[in-house]
């Protein structure tokens, strides 16, 4: 009896199973406004599970990979990091492209209190050097991932040398934390309706129509990115019809990554969708995580449209070398956006400083982005995580192909 209600928990349809989660939360939310917001425990408590086990998870299963790996194997981790650098540089640039064909200018709003943009790219290579070095106690507890990956990789290599008993129990350990993320992701449809429904409740759509032009600009260049440009480069990786490989990070990991709008909170679906895929754990072990932390095309995009709106707001019509430029800073500037929801908007003053836009006016950009948030923050959460799963799947297919070519 257990083993069959265990079942049906984990087991099913999960895409389907969020369909109507997700249905249900819309129905809520127009029949009856107040219950939708009380739901809407359900799913911050579901977006707490993820965050809360995905930095042990993470911690655990690259120290025993690497504790466990054999001596001399290759986890191709570089082919991964091109591929993650690629895509955000051709996601901004694809943003310059859309910008320059439907200018955008917007009604300013005020920027929330508490923000600390960083001051330059120098601040957020020290802040990634820093959070190397972080006391990995606090790592876990701050969901640093840099940090984390840092002591989990130095410790892995530590114990490679330890006893087989040892090396078991870590891989124990890591199968023992892995069941405990089954069974929170097998909570998602609970989760995606307490989320839908408190999000439709209180916003509606008639927060978003004012700025609809610019949310247009925003979703085509995320949709191009995701339909045209990804599956380039992934056909380009394995020689083979991408898009049955792009449509299931999609509809796996972008679908869950939309309402949870934190690439971070997204890595045990992502790790979990690796393990379905048959990827080496090896490989996704160490790529996912960095995903998380560095693969933000879509936090690119966002950069580089709401800049350039900010530009043409001010009278300021960009050449297409500044443009460039643009693209270049975005997309090093995206490396370091924070995984959770509106990370991104905070880098916005550092590139709007390259068309010397005035501090005070970029962050009453930052004010537009947390107004149309929940749609562009969904959308750009859902391609930056997506991505990380459909990259870490086209270079583990390319090795397979070339080996047994």
């Amino acid at each position: 009896m257990s083993n069959s209600l265990s079942s049906k928990l984990l087991g099913g349809n999960l895409v389907l199973r969020i369909a109507v989660g997700l249905i249900l939360g819309v129905g809520l939310a127009l029949v009856n406004p107040e219950w939708a917001k009380d739901v809407g425990v359900l799913g911050q408590f579901f977006v707490k599970s993820l965050r809360a086990i995905a930095p042990i998870l993470i911690f655990v299963l690259v120290m025993s990979t690497i504790a466990n790996k054999e001596v001399g194997s290759d986890s191709k981790i570089k082919p991964i990091l091109v591929l993650y650098a690629l895509g955000t540089f051709v996601a901004a640039l694809t943003a310059v492209v859309l910008s320059f064909i439907f200018p955008t200018t917007l009604e300013l709003v005020a920027s929330p209190d508490g923000l600390a943009p960083p001051d330059g790219i120098g601040q957020i290579i020290k802040t990634v050097v820093f959070n190397l070095v972080d006391n990995p106690l606090q790592a876990l507890a701050n969901a640093n991932f840099i940090g984390i990956l840092a002591w989990s990789i130095g410790l892995g290599i530590a114990l490679r040398h330890s006893s087989p008993s040892t090396k078991t129990f870590l891989s124990d350990f890591a199968d023992a934390v892995s069941a405990v993320v089954k069974v929170v992701i097998a909570l998602a449809p609970i989760g995606i309706f307490g989320l839908v429904a408190d999000t439709f409740a209180t916003n509606g759509l008639d927060a978003f129509i004012g700025y609809g032009r610019l949310l247009l600009v925003l979703l085509g260049a995320m949709a191009i990115v995701a339909f045209i440009l990804n599956p380039l480069i992934v056909w380009w990786k394995i020689r083979s019809n991408p898009y049955p490989l792009t449509f299931l990070c999609l509809r796996e990991s972008g679908v869950m990554a939309f309402f949870t709008r934190s690439s971070a909170a997204n890595i045990p679906v992502n790790m979990g969708l690796s393990k379905r895929l048959g990827l080496r754990e090896e490989i996704y072990s160490l790529s996912i995580p960095l995903g998380a932390n560095i693969n933000m095309a879509g936090a690119a995009i966002t950069v580089t449209v709401l800049t350039l709106a900010a530009a043409y707001t001010q009278g300021i019509v960009p050449d297409f070398w500044s443009a460039l430029l643009l693209s270049i800073v975005a997309s090093i500037c995206a490396c370091g956006a924070s995984g959770v929801a509106g990370g991104s908007l905070l880098l916005i003053p550092l590139a709007c400083s390259l068309f010397n836009i005035p501090n005070d006016i970029a962050a009453q950009v930052i004010g537009v982005g947390f107004i149309i948030g929940v749609i562009q923050d969904s959308a750009e959460t859902a391609l930056n995580s997506s991505t990380d799963v459909l990259f870490t799947a086209a270079v583990s297919m390319a090795e397979d192909n070339k080996a047994n070519s």
